[in-house]
């Protein structure tokens, strides 16, 4: 090889070279990059996390605050405060079922899309429930937005083909008239415990000619038109019959807490603890209070950017705050909302933010529940969960671990913010503290609703708040206990205890 070869093939070999190390520069700089990035990205997102961790946290001392700010609520309502949130309905129940009631009472439960009819068969302290049958009917879109007559005459005509299937099990006096507990989850002007006018109809219901009439009269005269001969001699708030059937299983029950999609509270007060109250105080000396808890509003509660950018578009801002942070219809929005800044700000889910996840209550509390309960090491479920409902097709194992914390950050708070309102109920009624002989008597509360009853993590977290905040001894003679489904019962006991043909038998 020629001198010239020589020198050409070390000139090709160091450009070669030189080559091979600018490439290399080049997909080091391109590594540093992408690693500074992603360095980045993942500061963005522990920085929203963080945000979020101290705008949802809930000290003790911060929940003994709301406690007392619902102690200070109630008492306005009760003395009847315009400008009180908490309303503090009289019920006008007095008398809470006992378990002596006996014979046969119907319960018609409307509380949304579907109504339930239903009978029981009560034999007394020794027999209690003999039998009970209900039906559940859908109401036909096109009534949710019709007339007041027509929608009342298909319910009592539903009613009267139930009443034509009673069986022999079911014995109805000769001389006596069927009574019906009305429970009526709209709003109520309760004039008296068989009647009551409606303020507003809500859950999807738009009817002419109903608001500010006595819904019982309007129920009572579609009967009539039905040929169908009975009386409504109740009328009730869905939470109201969650604390009489509470009460007819469970003598030491005193109040009622529904967590479901929506949340409110009733409890057993001291008639003369009413200043709003206007006549003759009941024989038992107690009255059935529906707090209507979920307009609780206070500036101790947590309210972060989350829940106000969630109340300033909803269809009643400015109302139901305490509901829209603890109840069913909102902890899955609120996760949404987080996830979506997180998306936004710290590209969780990719480059692109899923066009799913700017939907409004896409995600559902459900899905919320099943994706915080999925115990599985790489967190599968709920990156199936994630995919289903956002279209994601490939979560990182981060995103997922991120969901389920922020999860946990959502439910948690609901969960302690629900305690500290049942605290408050307790406070009230000075039942927060042993009495001063170390009694050991009993303190019950009914609860109902499909958040407390299927989503453990919520349900365990209120328990176990409620017990710090009562303290060690306080804590052993209070219960928790499920009421499932104790609305429509509740009803039909009520009917019975309110009958206009037994003696009424006082708390």
């Amino acid at each position: 090889m020629g001198k010239g070869a020589v020198v050409g093939t070390a000139v090709v070999a160091c450009a070669a070279a030189a080559a091979a190390v600018g490439v290399a520069v080049v997909v080091s700089r391109r590594r540093r990059r992408r690693k500074e990035a992603e360095d980045e990205r993942k500061r963005k997102a522990a920085a929203v996390v963080e945000e979020v961790e101290q705008a949802f946290s809930t000290p003790t001392a911060l929940l003994r605050g709301i406690a007392d700010a619902m102690v200070e609520e109630m008492e306005r309502g009760l003395r009847a405060d315009p400008h009180a949130p908490l309303k503090m309905l009289i019920s006008y129940v007095d008398n809470l079922p006992t378990g002596d009631e006996h014979g046969l009472f119907y319960a018609l439960d409307l509380g949304g899309t579907n109504f339930r009819v239903i009978r029981v068969q009560l034999g007394g302290r020794e027999k209690r429930v003999m039998k009970q049958e209900y039906e559940e009917v859908s109401i036909p879109p096109h009534l949710m937005i019709g007339t007041s007559t027509e929608l009342f005459d298909f319910i009592a005509a539903e009613l009267e083909k139930f009443v034509r299937t009673e069986g022999e099990d079911f014995h109805l006096p000769d001389g006596k008239q069927r009574e019906l507990g009305f429970t009526f989850s709209f709003p109520v002007h309760q004039t008296s415990i068989s009647s009551g006018t409606l303020i507003k109809w809500t859950k999807g219901f738009s009817i002419n000619g109903t608001v500010g009439e006595d819904v019982v009269a309007e129920l009572s005269r579609a009967m009539e038109r039905q040929g169908l001969d009975m009386k409504v001699t109740a009328l009730v708030n869905d939470t109201v019959g969650t604390l009489a059937g509470g009460r007819y299983l469970d003598n030491d029950v005193v109040a009622a807490v529904i967590l479901g999609t929506g949340t409110n509270a009733a409890y057993v007060e001291h008639a003369n603890a009413i200043p709003k109250w206007n006549g003759l105080l009941p024989k038992s000396g107690n009255m059935v209070i529906n707090m209507e808890w979920g307009n609780f509003r206070s500036n101790k509660l947590p309210s972060s950017e989350y829940d106000k950018a969630l109340d300033f578009e909803s269809l009643n801002p400015g109302e139901q705050i305490y509901e829209k942070m603890i109840s069913g219809m909102y902890l899955g929005e609120i996760v949404r909302r987080i996830l979506l800044k997180l998306a936004h700000d710290a590209s969780l889910f990719g480059d692109v933010v899923p066009p799913k996840l700017e939907q409004l209550f896409v995600l559902r509390t459900p899905d919320m529940s099943a994706m915080h309960h999925d115990t599985s090491h790489d967190l599968k479920h709920l990156g199936a969960k994630l995919k289903d409902i956002l279209g994601v097709p490939d979560t990182s194992l981060e995103a997922r671990y991120i969901t389920l914390h922020v999860c946990d950050l959502v439910a948690e708070r609901g969960a302690r913010l629900a305690a500290a309102g049942i605290y408050g109920i307790l406070k009230k009624l000075g039942k927060d503290k042993l009495p001063n002989d170390f009694s050991q008597q009993r303190t019950v509360i009914a609860m109902d609703g499909g958040l407390y009853e299927h989503y453990r993590k919520f349900s365990t977290c209120l328990e176990a708040t409620l017990a710090d905040l009562l303290g060690e001894e306080a804590a052993s003679s209070v219960v928790v206990k499920l009421a499932n489904d104790g609305s429509g019962i509740g009803a039909a006991l009520l009917a019975a205890s309110h009958s206009e043909y037994a003696e009424a038998a006082w708390f």
